[in-house]
């Protein structure tokens, strides 16, 4: 089992279609496995690979408190689908005609094993369906804590927290809000949040926030708790 080279197109693919019928690399949220995989990734999948995008983003969110989440890391060839070559071990596949080294494919690209590939996806996906039908759809929610700063005394605070409550997108549902003073008679917005995990990141959160830009400086999280 495996995705291949999670540096190559190839490999990226094979992990977009892994992802295209499960929100993590293994369970119902996120873990060690999400982040071997995530590390093993030089750079954000392209907008065509949907579901690898997505997953990327969310466990980029993670990144400051990767050390806390869940599991055990193991070797990254031990996730992923089974009938995909590890390319990441060094090792280097075996062939009964080794005059036929050159023509092995790696990523099982013949009709063959194609075929076997379509079977194992199709068994995969009847196994995710029926545990769906069995049990209840966990959405992981966080409680987001954000100190949304202005430029100065004469920001308009109220503007800015309408700015701030005007973005709107699913899975995200504002709350209380507070003024903090922080000096000099400048005071920052302190508001509340809570968001579901799969659909809402800190950083589309900052990026959203700080478009703001004629009323606000930056935006930092001042407390993140899973729900």
């Amino acid at each position: 089992m495996g995705f291949g080279d999670l540096k190559s197109a190839s490999g990226l693919k094979v992990l977009n279609d892994f992802l295209s019928t499960r929100s993590y690399i293994e369970g119902y949220v996120p873990s060690q496995a999400d982040v071997a995989v995530f590390d093993a990734i030089s750079a954000a999948p392209s907008a065509d690979l949907c579901h690898a995008l997505r997953w990327y983003n969310h466990i980029k969110s993670y990144q400051s408190q990767k050390n806390s989440l869940p599991g055990v890391k193991k070797p990254l060839g031990q996730y992923g689908p089974a009938g995909v070559a590890d390319t990441t071990s060094g090792s280097t596949p075996t062939s009964k005609d080794d005059d036929d080294d050159d023509d092995i494919d790696l990523f099982g690209s013949d009709d063959e094993e194609d075929s076997e590939a379509a079977r194992l996806k199709e068994e995969r996906l009847a196994e995710y369906a029926a545990k769906k039908a069995k049990k209840p759809t966990l959405i992981a929610k966080s409680s987001i804590l954000l100190d949304v700063k202005p430029w100065d005394d004469e920001t308009d605070m109220a503007k800015l927290e309408e700015c701030v409550r005007s973005v709107q997108m699913e899975g995200l549902v504002w709350g209380q809000s507070k003024l903090v003073p922080v000096g000099y008679g400048i005071k920052k917005l302190q508001i509340g949040c809570v968001v579901e995990d799969d659909k809402v990141g800190t950083d589309i959160l900052e990026e959203k926030i700080t478009a703001f830009e004629d009323f606000v400086q930056s935006m930092d999280v001042a407390a993140f708790n899973k729900i």
